[in-house]
């Protein structure tokens, strides 16, 4: 979701905007990748090497028809009614 709200995003701020830790979590990002929702590329700056993450067609389709549709129902950050409060 993340990345069809900004449309691309290096690996790096990929990561630290879902939360995640990158050792523990890049099966994640090789599993999207094979299965056709994300796209990597690698960018040459300077010496560095970035790389850079972007949705793809299937991806971007997948995000409408069900990712956002269960947001609208399950929305985030929301308590139920007999949940306690900690």
């Amino acid at each position: 979701m993340k990345l069809v709200e900004y449309g691309e995003l290096n690996q790096t701020a990929l990561v630290s905007f879902c939360g995640l830790n990158l050792k523990k979590h890049r099966s994640i990002f090789e599993k999207m990748e094979l299965n056709g929702f994300i796209s990597k590329a690698e960018i040459s700056l300077g010496k560095r090497l970035v790389t850079v993450y972007k949705p793809t067609q299937r991806g971007l389709e997948f995000c409408r028809s069900i990712l956002e549709p269960y947001e609208k129902v399950f929305p985030r950050g929301t308590k139920a009614a007999n949940e306690p409060e900690i």
